[in-house]
């Protein structure tokens, strides 16, 4: 058995990480671990974007300026007052959500694909609403915690493949 499987009386219990390492397992992805500090979802726009999550402030200006520029498109999907949302989702450290993701997608011109620990949807494609998708962003997210970055395994940056060891006698 798996450490960390909850067994109860009818069926097993997964907790957020072993879903997602059966997902990636399963697509032949590499997870790419990025910073926890609720800058995640741009950090792992980022990664996937520029091949590092240190662009993760460009990246929210960015979609800030996309909810400010179209925001017909977005206030009926947020639950406060649009001006507020967008002043929060200004700040760094503010966690992003379904509507940041609709707006990089549509920023970008990027079909963003999601693993998820939902067991229920565990793979969502969020498409820019109206234009063709230029490109795929594939990210993880776990069941509203975190996200991070994913590569297909064969075609890993180099910065993320493991270095080869070399031993001196």
């Amino acid at each position: 058995m798996f450490p960390g499987l909850i067994h109860t009386s009818r069926h097993i219990v997964m907790p957020p990480w072993i879903i997602i390492v059966f997902m990636t397992d399963a697509y032949g992805l590499f997870e790419v671990r990025v910073s926890g500090d609720g800058n995640c979802q741009f950090r792992a726009l980022s990664d996937q974007l520029y091949r590092s999550p240190e662009y993760h402030k460009h990246v929210r200006k960015e979609i800030v300026k996309q909810l400010k520029a179209c925001n017909s498109l977005y206030e009926g999907h947020v639950p406060m007052k649009y001006k507020h949302y967008c002043k929060k989702m200004k700040k760094s450290g503010e966690w992003g959500d379904h509507v940041t993701l609709q707006a990089a997608a549509d920023k970008f011109a990027a079909k963003i694909c999601l693993l998820t620990s939902f067991r229920d949807t565990c793979f969502v494609e969020i498409v820019p609403q109206y234009q063709a998708p230029q490109r795929e962003l594939w990210l993880s997210f776990w069941s509203e915690i975190h996200y991070n970055s994913l590569y297909d395994a064969r075609d890993l940056p180099s910065k993320y493949k493991p270095r080869k060891k070399h031993w001196l006698f």
